[in-house]
């Protein structure tokens, strides 16, 4: 799968109370949209790891973002 970044992104994620916010800058959002399309096309299972050591702000925890495989495929049309 193919990353790619915008270039000045920023990207933060911290848990609080019973929310996940993920906050970006323009290019942030940009970025992860292209990877969340990405993502889409990649086979069950595959997901993105995000971390401040590898793309987010400093002090925001980490983020996972699975492919889940959709409980239609694979049923065959009658």
């Amino acid at each position: 799968m193919k990353i790619e970044w915008e270039d000045g992104f920023r990207i933060s994620a911290r848990a609080g109370g019973d929310a996940i916010v993920i906050s970006a800058n323009k290019a942030g959002l940009l970025s992860l949209a292209g990877q969340l399309q990405a993502l889409a096309e990649e086979s069950p299972g595959s997901h993105l790891h995000y971390d401040e050591h590898n793309s987010l702000e400093d002090g925001s925890k980490e983020l996972i973002i699975e492919l889940l495989r959709d409980p239609e495929e694979g049923k065959k049309e009658c």
